[in-house]
């Protein structure tokens, strides 16, 4: 991806805020979802919402970023894109993020593979043509976890993979998060609506975690520390961090992957982004100097967001083999492969 961002859109910040609040998110009428209710194994749900219209050989799954949804500005921009190019598309809601709290003694997390895989195996049993995935941020480094665990055998799921902007080393943008503007700006955003979750949770289940530490929480190495690591089994949020991690299983992946990044992300600092030596062959790196932290606008201000799903969203279906777009032969059976 060749992004240059506009004149009119200088800094790493403005490059994240504004396209966020700001920006065209599509470019013809909103998308409208259709909402399913998955039962998960362990007696509580998911909440997946399907882009309204006919049904399409291909469908693309989009799994949002920390406290994001099917509304976010990503979302319905690749929404618009999948309308578009006549793909289906999904977006699977991580528990607790689809305005309903969940039943569980949990939530999510930014290593969560297994409720990745989980999703995804659930998306092959309802879906016989190709499938490709994109994370956004968190998202796209659980998403990119889940490649990285399963390999070879990840291709009995789906095509292709896609992260975006995600913290593929959560120490290194754990640390950055939590620093200056960062903190004052998005680690405050974060807060307000994950401290409100917690407290939710602890309701549901009393003394799952000490109350006043977690109000005075002030940063996300705190939050991590208190409720997302112990109630995840992790032992602190330093534990969390480094096990969550899809840096270092990105060598492991074997089915086409992209990781973009733009180097100016004020979340994922550029030191922290993987080298070419340090990914396997079937992983493909986009390092743009600019871009911020999904944010990617283009045009006359306002601007629209577009580029990004265009670029991503094309680099997706061009993966696609010949037998991926010949459903009939049998090659996507209704159940995944054991």
């Amino acid at each position: 991806m060749n992004y240059v961002a506009p004149l009119w859109l200088p800094g790493s910040h403005l490059q994240t805020i504004w396209p966020a609040l700001y920006s065209r998110r599509v470019l013809g009428p909103r998308p409208q979802y259709r909402r399913e209710r998955w039962p998960t194994p362990d007696a509580d749900f998911i909440d997946v919402d399907w882009l309204e219209g006919p049904e399409h050989n291909t469908l693309m799954v989009l799994f949002h970023g920390l406290e994001g949804s099917s509304r976010s500005h990503y979302a319905e921009a690749f929404a618009d894109y999948a309308r578009r190019t006549g793909v289906s598309y999904a977006v699977p809601h991580f528990r607790g993020c689809s305005g309903e709290a969940n039943h569980a003694p949990r939530a999510y997390h930014s290593g969560d593979f297994e409720e990745i895989g989980w999703i995804l195996g659930r998306f092959r049993r309802v879906h016989r043509g190709p499938i490709v995935a994109v994370g956004i941020s968190l998202g796209g480094n659980a998403l990119m976890r889940w490649a990285g665990e399963m390999g070879a055998a990840a291709s009995q799921y789906v095509s292709a993979v896609a992260s975006v902007c995600s913290p593929l080393d959560l120490v290194a943008g754990g640390r950055a998060i939590g620093q200056g503007f960062n903190r004052l700006v998005y680690t405050r955003m974060f807060l307000k609506s994950m401290k409100p979750k917690a407290m939710a949770k602890l309701a549901q289940y009393p003394q799952l975690f000490d109350a006043q530490a977690l109000q005075a929480a002030y940063d996300l190495h705190a939050f991590d520390d208190i409720f997302t690591a112990p109630l995840h089994g992790f032992k602190n949020a330093e534990d969390y961090w480094a096990r969550a991690s899809a840096k270092p299983s990105l060598h492991c992946i074997r089915i086409p992957a992209l990781a973009l990044n733009a180097r100016n992300d004020p979340f994922v600092p550029a030191s922290s982004l993987p080298l070419a030596a340090e990914v396997g062959p079937c992983v493909t790196l986009w390092q743009p100097e600019e871009g911020g932290h999904v944010g990617f606008a283009k045009g006359l201000p306002p601007g629209h967001v577009q580029a990004l799903p265009e670029a991503v969203g094309g680099w997706l279906l061009s993966t696609l083999s010949t037998c991926d777009l010949m459903p009939d032969l049998g090659l996507y059976p209704n159940t995944v492969p054991g």
